[in-house]
C-alpha cells in the first residue's frame, strides 16, 4: 500500500512540474512579445511636432550655461546661446535636439543635447472648438472629451433673434480635407431632438447662419 502512494505522489508531481514548464513562455516568443512594447515610446514621440507658443526647455549635458527655457516665436524659431536662431516649429524634439548639436559641434566638443517640451500651449489651442455667427457670444473654447454640438453652443450663450438654427453647420477638417456636417440646432433646442447632436473633436468650428429678412 504503502509502495502504490509513493508511485501515485510521484506520477502527481511529475505531472505539475511538466504543466509549470508548459505555461513557461518560450525564449524565443517573449523576445517577440517584447517588441512592439519597446518600439511604442519612439512610435508616440513622434506623434507631437512642436508648435507656436510651446515652451521648451533645450539642455546640453556638461554646460549649463547653455542650457536655456525659451518659448517657439511666431516665427516657429527659438535662441539658443552660441548658435542663435533654431527652427523648431513642426519638427520633432529629437528633431531639434540633432540640430542643435551640429551646430554646436563648432564651439563645443561632442556636444550632448535634450529638448524637453514643459509646456504645450500649441496643442492647447489647436484643440479647441470655435462657434461662430449668429449667436449670443462667439467663443472658441476648449476641446473636453465628449463635448456635443449642444455643449458648445450653449457656452457660446445659445442661439440669438436672427439665427436660422436647422442651417447650422459644423466643418471638420480631416486629411487636408474639410468636411461639413449638417445639424438641425431648431430641432436640438426646441424639441430636444438629439439625432445630430454630434459629438465634436478637436479643431471643429461650428457656424450658425442669420436667417433672410
Amino acid at each position: 500500500m504503502k509502495a502504490l502512494l509513493r508511485d501515485f505522489g510521484a506520477a502527481l508531481a511529475g505531472l505539475l512540474i511538466g504543466s509549470l514548464l508548459l505555461s513557461l513562455p518560450h525564449p524565443g516568443q517573449a523576445e517577440d512579445a517584447a517588441t512592439p512594447v519597446e518600439a511604442a515610446p519612439s512610435a508616440f514621440s513622434e506623434l507631437y511636432r512642436i508648435g507656436v507658443d510651446d515652451q521648451l526647455q533645450v539642455a546640453v549635458w556638461r554646460n549649463p550655461e547653455l542650457s536655456v527655457s525659451v518659448p517657439v516665436r511666431p516665427d516657429g524659431r527659438i535662441s539658443v546661446p552660441l548658435i542663435g536662431d533654431v527652427l523648431a516649429g513642426g519638427r520633432t524634439p529629437e528633431e531639434v535636439a540633432g540640430d542643435i548639436e551640429k551646430q554646436l559641434a563648432t564651439y563645443v566638443r561632442d556636444p550632448k543635447v535634450a529638448v524637453i517640451l514643459t509646456d504645450l500651449r500649441s496643442h492647447e489651442f489647436i484643440s479647441r472648438v470655435r462657434v461662430t455667427g449668429a449667436v449670443r457670444l462667439p467663443v472658441s473654447i476648449p476641446y473636453r472629451q465628449g463635448m456635443t454640438v449642444l455643449d458648445a453652443v450653449l457656452q457660446a450663450g445659445g442661439v440669438n433673434d436672427f439665427a436660422a438654427a436647422n442651417r447650422t453647420r459644423l466643418y471638420r477638417k480631416a486629411a487636408g480635407e474639410t468636411r461639413t456636417i449638417d445639424v438641425r440646432l431648431g430641432a436640438i433646442l426646441g424639441r430636444g431632438d438629439l439625432e445630430t447632436n454630434v459629438d465634436v473633436q478637436p479643431g471643429d468650428v461650428i457656424t450658425v447662419p442669420e436667417r433672410a429678412l
